[in-house]
């Protein structure tokens, strides 16, 4: 039984994914050549493919830049009161909001910067906020 089972989970694991895993392989090799990944360590690898898991979000509101809003607005000041007030959680999923990822990219948070812009709706308490996730941007009505 035990040769069996051994010979199994060889075929499963290893023998019948053997072609697939081949053909994905050479694309992938392809257009990410692992020769030059050599370079970096594993955890630098990680983070430059998947982003930074480690945030200082003093820092981030150090780098936004506003668009027809200033710092000392009062929808500004309310904005990162309650930001700061959010779980961990919460704003990782308010950083997926705004650029599509729950992570800052691998060139790090001191370089990150995103904009806040007035969205102008003619009722503001009618309309959300809205990001513009290629451009970094967070519309956010007064």
């Amino acid at each position: 039984r035990k040769e069996f089972i051994d010979l199994y989970v060889n075929y499963v694991f290893n023998e019948s994914v053997q072609k697939p895993f081949e053909d994905f392989m050479q694309g992938f090799l392809r257009g990410c050549p692992a020769r030059k990944w050599k370079m970096f360590l594993p955890v630098e690898l990680q983070t430059v493919l998947q982003g930074h898991a480690k945030f200082d979000w003093h820092l981030l509101e150090k780098n936004v830049k506003y668009i027809q809003y200033k710092k000392s607005d009062q929808t500004i000041k309310n904005f990162w009161t309650v930001f700061h007030k959010l779980p961990e959680q919460k704003k990782k999923m308010f950083l997926a909001f705004l650029s599509g990822s729950d992570r800052i990219p691998g060139f790090g948070v001191e370089l990150f910067t995103f904009f806040i812009a007035d969205a102008q709706a003619e009722n503001p308490d009618e309309t959300y906020p809205f990001a513009s996730t290629c451009s970094y941007i967070l519309y956010l009505p007064r």
